[in-house]
């Protein structure tokens, strides 16, 4: 009888816990939405136009230095130093580039050097989103003075970090938080990007696999207003001299690949794979052969420019940024000579110029030099099609040296316009990716943010304190003390129940059950051992008592835990009524990542091929159910006594 009311009272309770986590499910959203999203739209926007503006200024500097100093003419078209008459004089230009480059370094700002996605990292990890304003003048001119003296870079890494740092300057004069500021920061670096590229899709993914660290409506809302406004911007600047309504680089039509082709697609993947590791290791093996030097690091540039500039006579096609070169890649109009040249040259000069500390990104550089393997790679699988798998190898490449395949398709068919190799895209990303982690522990970018002492774990996934409630893990057997008990019984109570001790907050509580403070088991054994406890409990107890509702999920009660320093909360049913519930303490909120551990790391069978075999025939369907239950029952007692 006894052990059938105890079942009774365990069921009666298990299905209060149901109705209650059935109406607190349905109170719940799936994204959290705060209304103060809404007052960053407009600061959106005018960080979209301000980084589109940025942006696109930074290209005409970069155009007009570069025609000044290789074809001495003042000219804001775009165009490659590859074409230069100077001879073995243009050695000279990338050397007082890098020269340039390192005195801004030294005497401006040392944050100016590198390729710029690191540095928006760690000022998102450990600045609270706050950038130097100066670097929204500094970077930009002296990315500027490096690309458009014949560096081998992009300029999209520093226009990332530049629109990061108009997006950062302007929350700066705001009342916001860390996290807003952080939502500013990458949309300006987002704005940036589309606004160079034409890539506003592409910005946003970006923008999320690299810098924003969640994926959240409070985020992705701001960025992917600012990259929209950033394109239109772009769109209504087109002119003549650089830019052009149609895809950076369009393509000719696509012929869909067959079985063949997705085979072959593998195998570029995981060429891109150990590509990614070449570059990373290329691009490091520089950095720490420069800090070898007994020279200071101003004078670093200099010595990459001179390599640059030897690299750029041996191959021009390697200097600047290459957007022209990449375009003759997936055109299919370079010879097998010219592209091993490019993939050779670019990878020494880049590698050197990098490691060398001076101003300019990676995308760029990567393209070119993915579409060159992947140009190769066409000429040898079957079909012989160099641009179709130029542009594989470009996705590829930019996979697995950047860790952000999502960004990777997407990037490659908006620069294209191109969605007929969809399939082969995937295929060849989700390839160079795996094999990048795992050879790798760190991508290009990250390694540089943690040589400098922060780590960045780039995985997503839900919080597990997000989806547990404080129902599902609070004590309901609680000791609790009545309204005016007096103190000595309450002292008397402590000492019978000691195996209560965990409990360490007792509630006071009305007849009702309504609690209307709380004492520690500490306060009570101090003033026992300090003075004759006199008076009742109420005459000690807190009586602001910081308290948790039922439906309430564990990451708002420790963020409340965190908030009033204190380690445990009462669990009341509602904020009119006040009644007692059950406590709930930090060792409960250890049961999340108890419950995560076990997904992750028991296994389990849940069907064996003898018991599947029962469904053969009809009389064997019901012992394949009595046997799975008999079975399950033994591996549940097996897991008792393992536990």
């Amino acid at each position: 009888m006894n052990n059938k009311n105890s079942s009774n009272k365990k069921d009666d309770q298990d299905k209060k816990k149901q109705t209650l986590s059935n109406g607190t499910a349905r109170k719940l959203s799936d994204f959290t939405m705060p209304a103060s999203v809404l007052k960053l739209i407009p600061h959106s926007v005018i960080i979209g136009i301000v980084g589109a503006i940025v942006a696109l200024i930074l290209l005409d500097l970069i155009a007009l230095i570069s025609n000044f100093l290789y074809y001495q003419r003042f000219d804001l078209t775009l165009t490659s130093p590859r074409d230069n008459t100077l001879g073995w004089l243009a050695i000279l230009i990338p050397m007082i580039g890098g020269l340039i480059v390192g005195i801004m370094a030294r005497y401006g700002s040392e944050r100016i050097r590198g390729h710029g996605i690191p540095e928006a990292m760690e000022t998102i990890l450990v600045g609270g989103s706050k950038v130097e304003p100066k670097l929204t003048v500094l970077k930009p001119i002296s990315s500027a003075v490096s690309i458009g003296t014949g560096g081998p870079f992009g300029a999209e890494g520093p226009i990332i970090l530049t629109g990061g740092a108009v997006g950062s300057v302007i929350a700066q004069f705001l009342n916001l938080t860390a996290i807003e500021r952080r939502s500013l920061l990458v949309a300006g670096a987002a704005a940036g990007m589309s606004a160079v590229f034409g890539t506003p899709v592409a910005a946003v993914v970006l923008g999320v696999e690299l810098l924003l660290f969640e994926w959240k409506p409070r985020s992705f809302i701001p960025i992917a207003i600012a990259s929209i406004i950033a394109d239109a911007i772009r769109h209504f600047f087109v002119h003549e001299r650089w830019m052009r309504a149609e895809p950076l680089f369009p393509v000719q039509k696509i012929v869909v690949l067959g079985n063949t082709g997705l085979l072959d697609a593998v195998i570029l993947g995981i060429i891109c794979g150990g590509m990614a590791w070449l570059l990373t290791k290329a691009v490091y093996g520089a950095e720490d052969a420069f800090r070898k030097l007994p020279v200071h690091w101003m004078w670093w540039p200099v010595l990459g420019g001179l390599i640059v500039g030897i690299g750029g006579v041996i191959e021009p096609h390697a200097l600047g940024v290459g957007y022209d070169t990449i375009a003759d890649e997936l055109a299919g109009n370079l010879a097998v000579t010219t592209l091993v040249s490019i993939l050779v040259v670019k990878l020494i000069i880049w590698a050197i110029a990098l490691g060398s500390g001076t101003s300019g990104g990676i995308l760029a550089p990567i393209l070119m030099m993915g579409s060159a393997v992947g140009g190769l790679m066409g000429l040898i699988f079957p079909g012989k099609i160099p641009g179709e798998w130029a542009l594989l190898g470009m996705a590829g490449a930019l996979a697995g040296v950047m860790r952000s395949p999502i960004t990777s398709i997407i990037f490659a068919i908006e620069l294209t316009h191109s969605v007929d190799l969809l399939l082969p895209l995937l295929i060849t990303t989700t390839l160079a990716h795996l094999i990048s982690v795992l050879t790798l522990k760190r991508s290009i970018l990250t390694e540089k943010v943690a040589r400098r002492g922060f780590h960045v774990l780039r995985e997503y996934a839900v919080e597990p304190l997000e989806v547990l409630f404080a129902e599902d893990v609070m004590s309901t057997d609680v000791l609790t003390v009545s309204t005016g008990t007096n103190m000595k019984d309450v002292k008397e109570m402590i000492q019978v129940n000691r195996h209560m001790r965990h409990q360490r907050l007792l509630p006071v509580v009305t007849q009702q059950g309504n609690i209307i403070g709380a004492i520690s088991w500490q306060d009570i054994l101090e003033r026992s051992l300090q003075e004759d406890l006199k008076g009742s409990v109420n005459d000690f107890m807190k009586k602001d008592v910081v308290t948790a509702l039922p439906w309430e999920s564990l990451r708002i009660i420790a963020d409340r835990m965190s908030a009033n320093n204190v380690g445990v909360l009462p669990v009341i049913d509602s904020e009119e009524n006040g009644k007692l519930c059950g406590l709930i303490t930090q060792f409960e909120l250890l049961a999340a990542r108890d419950r995560i551990l076990q997904e992750e790391r028991k296994r389990e069978r849940i069907l064996k091929i003898s018991s599947i075999s029962k469904l053969g025939n009809l009389s064997g369907f019901t012992r394949f159910f009595s046997s799975s239950d008999e079975s399950e029952k033994t591996d549940n007692e097996k897991d008792d006594k393992e536990a």
